[in-house]
């Protein structure tokens, strides 16, 4: 998996290429959302739109990561959802849990 981060305002965008999977990704979100937070970033948008494949340890780590986010007072929103990681998180009822958005312009706006 690779990752571009850039900061917008207060905000912190990670998009994410490649796949999150076990003993990959998954442990390479948890090591972005946390520099992110000890750099004082607690909204933070995931951008999913080049994530090829998850599997459910990179499900269970993002939900581990927004709660750490919560914890922090910040919020964690999702951006581009593939059909396929959208279709997951509708099974898994997950979809109820996150902010999902398609375009950054609204991702950073909710923030406001």
């Amino acid at each position: 998996m690779k990752s571009e981060v850039r900061d917008h305002g207060n905000v912190r965008l990670i998009a994410l290429t490649g796949k999150i999977t076990i003993g990959g990704g998954d442990v390479e979100i948890r090591k972005l959302i946390n520099a992110a937070l000890e750099e004082g970033k607690a909204n933070i948008v995931l951008d999913l739109g080049g994530v090829s494949a998850i599997d459910s340890s990179g499900i269970g780590e993002m939900v581990a990561c927004y709660t750490t986010v919560a914890k922090r007072e910040g919020q964690l929103k999702l951006l581009r959802l593939s059909p396929k990681i959208n279709d997951i998180l509708q099974v898994t009822q997950l979809i109820t849990v996150f902010d999902v958005f398609e375009n950054e312009e609204e991702a950073f706006a909710s923030f406001a």
